[in-house]
């Protein structure tokens, strides 16, 4: 199945339904007065996050979706009938902007979750509310007010822990192959992966975390070069970035400028993402030999005056490659344990759990 996670609809909600000028007309009863009755309210659009979607390809087939009309008012002081909801099923993930404003509507991020994107008309008024002791036959009522319509940017998000960032054949597809279910492609060749993977990491009970594989980055990706940067949204999410370096590339390229080419290319696209925390893997190891490996690995850690961990390990070989998941699973753990005993150090009488 093809991966689509951006996608341009429109949504129309439904007009209000006018109202009704009308008279009571009975036999015996010449002056029956008003009985318009008040028009429906229209329909509105919602969107609802729904786990069982993994795309956004259903919205390049269909673009455009519409809320019901509300009915109008009629005699006998009946109301309209309201116009029916619209909801639209997307990901769990997905963002919602405005493409005329680029404001950002709503982010939808656990199953079930709703959004209103357009609310519905508001029914006009029937004469039977315009009567008063000086106006006993009002011929007077008001329209429906229309729908709101929106053209909507759908952009998905990824919901993973962890986010993997690396030049072309840096190994991200083979770690990721390596430590969890996940079975991404892989090959000797640049741009195997086209599209994000997850994969889920399962160290024990009540120990997991998601890790997420996107396209190789290469340098001017933010001007469009390669695969682009699209898809660094999907690591916009992720609370730990792991640096996949390739420890000894083919083609005699410095491990050190790649690294920097990166760093740069993640500047340009969301200067946020090089102050999340980001730990360096040096990869393929085995490449090397083993009275190397160890050397080679703290000259580019010592060039790059790297502060944060680092691992070297090989993901084809799976040497090493756990250690680096138990330290990420400690990671999670230590901060799950400081937002616990931060909320703990709050009183239930404190101002501030009631925004004051």
């Amino acid at each position: 199945m093809k991966f689509v996670d951006e996608a341009i609809i429109k949504v129309q909600a439904g007009d209000g339904g006018n109202g009704c000028a009308s008279f009571r007309r009975e036999k015996f009863i010449p002056f029956g007065g008003p009985n318009g009755g008040d028009g429906g309210s229209g329909g509105s659009v919602w969107l609802v996050a729904d786990e069982g979607i993994n795309t956004l390809i259903d919205f390049r087939h269909q673009r455009s979706y519409k809320a019901q009309r509300g009915e109008n008012g009629r005699g006998s002081d009946m109301y309209g009938k309201g116009g029916e909801d619209a909801t639209i099923r997307v990901p769990v993930g997905t963002m919602i902007t405005n493409v005329d404003t680029d404001e950002t509507i709503g982010d939808l991020t656990a199953h079930g979750q709703r959004l209103l994107v357009a609310e519905g008309g508001k029914g006009g008024l029937g004469n039977i509310h315009f009567k008063s002791s000086v106006n006993r036959a009002p011929r007077q009522f008001t329209n429906g007010t229309p729908g709101e319509s929106r053209e909507l940017k759908l952009e998905l998000r990824l919901l993973a822990d962890v986010g993997l960032l690396g030049f072309p054949n840096a190994g991200k597809s083979t770690f990721i192959r390596a430590v969890s279910a996940a079975t991404p492609r892989v090959a000797d060749y640049p741009f195997t992966t086209l599209h994000p993977n997850l994969g889920v990491v399962s160290l024990g009970t009540d120990q997991s975390f998601v890790i997420a594989d996107i396209p190789g980055l290469i340098e001017g990706a933010a001007d469009g070069a390669g695969l682009g940067i699209q898809f660094l949204r999907h690591v916009a999410r992720t609370s730990l970035l792991l640096h996949l370096v390739d420890i000894a590339p083919v083609d005699d390229t410095d491990p050190v400028e790649q690294v920097r080419a990166i760093e740069h290319e993640l500047a340009k696209f969301n200067p946020e993402l090089l102050e999340r925390p980001r730990w360096l893997v040096l990869n393929k190891s085995d490449a090397l030999p083993e009275d190397e490996r160890q050397q080679v690995a703290e000259s580019i850690v010592r060039r790059l005056e790297w502060q944060e961990p680092w691992f070297l390990v090989s993901a084809l070989a799976r040497e090493n490659t756990m250690a680096v998941c138990q330290q990420v699973q400690r990671f999670f753990e230590e901060q799950r344990a400081a937002r616990a005993e931060e909320r703990a150090e709050i009183a239930p009488g404190d101002v501030r759990l009631r925004g004051e």
